[in-house]
Formats: structure tokens, sequence, C-alpha cells
């Protein structure tokens, strides 16, 4: 498999903290992960059981949910194309994780168990560095979502995940959709009739 988006994704990680890794450290980084896919509604982690590793999806699309009190299940988070998805809790603390990682579609890319991501932490500092950024941006984007379920309306989360993610419409179920965006089903669907109306008044 291409290793290629992976090493660019590193890279341009890395330079978000204004490093710029020579291309042989790149690929050594790069030759730790191996080549995984997973078929349509497999999961990547399961609830219950301590993650193994990350993974580089290059080809896709994932959701993490988990099961409100009800035994509903509530889809916390979208990854697509180009993305680094790992359940970082269970990962780096070993202990049982409280959601799933599922593929939505077909997916392919690149998966680092948690032994040799040990090995790069402790070899690479290049790697520790990528490790420091990742954590930080996913922080971020736990928090940004955390406070847009309190601070904004579900139309302005529906307009902000049209905007970040449009292709995730044409690959997800709407109901993973509605329930992460905090909502019903049909409040989905009035939102999106309303949405693609103003939409069609502009121009």
């Amino acid at each position: 498999m291409d290793k290629e988006p992976l090493i660019t994704f590193v890279r341009d990680t890395l330079s978000t903290s204004h490093l710029s890794p020579s291309r042989q450290v790149l690929e050594d980084i790069a030759g730790y992960f191996e080549p995984k896919s997973f078929d349509k509604d497999e999961l990547f982690v399961k609830e219950g059981q301590v993650s193994t590793g990350s993974f580089f999806m290059t080809e896709g699309f994932m959701r993490a949910f988990t099961r409100n009190t009800e035994g509903e299940e509530v889809t916390t988070y979208f990854y697509n194309k180009n993305s680094h998805v790992s359940e970082i809790t269970s990962l780096f603390t070993r202990t049982r994780s409280m959601e799933n990682i599922q593929a939505v579609t077909a997916c392919h890319g690149l998966f680092l168990s948690f032994e040799k991501l040990n090995t790069l932490f402790h070899s690479v500092p290049e790697f520790r560095e990528f490790g420091r950024a990742m954590l930080v941006k996913e922080f971020t984007a736990y928090k940004k979502r955390t406070l847009s379920l309190i601070n904004q309306t579900a139309e302005a989360r529906y307009s902000d995940l049209v905007h970040s993610n449009k292709e995730i419409f044409q690959h997800v179920q709407l109901k993973y959709i509605a329930s992460y965006l905090g909502i019903t089903d049909s409040s989905l669907s009035r939102i999106r009739k309303e949405f693609s109306k103003k939409r069609a008044d502009s121009h």
C-alpha cells in the first residue's frame, strides 16, 4: 500500500509545530505502519475491549459511537479519508473502551500497533512531537464539539458539518448524522429542507 498519504499527514502535522523532519525520518516512521482494511460495519474498536493501536485511514468513513441510558446508539465523531483514527483514552491508559469505532463504508489504511507506537515514542523525537500535536488536535476537536452542543443551535451545527465535511452526507446514514448533531431524525429532515430552500433562494 502507498504510504505517501501518511508521510504527508505526519509532515503537515509536524509543520504546525514548526518542525521539518527529513524524508528519511518520515519514511522510518511510516515503516512501522502495516496495511489494514475493514469491511463495512466492522468494528475497529469495540466497547469493553482495550484498543490495540491507531489507524491512518486512506479511504473510507468511520464513526465513533456509544449508547445512552436507553440503549440507543449516539454517534460521537466521524472520520474520513486521510484521518487519524484512535480511541485515545483506551489506547494510552490501557483500559477498556467506553465507545465503539465502526467502519460505515469499506475502509483501507495503515495500522500502528500499541507496541510499535511505544517503540516510536521512545526512539524517534519527531514522532513524540507528532503524538503531542495529535493529542492537542483531538482535544481541541472534542472541546469544540462539546461546546457546540451547548452554545449552538442545531441549525448552526448542521451548517458547520455541511461546510467542513460535506462528503459525509453521501456515505453515512442520516440517523448517524442526526445523533451526532444531537437531534432526532425528523428534526434533521426539517433542517435539511430549510437549509436547501435558503440556498436555493440565495441564488
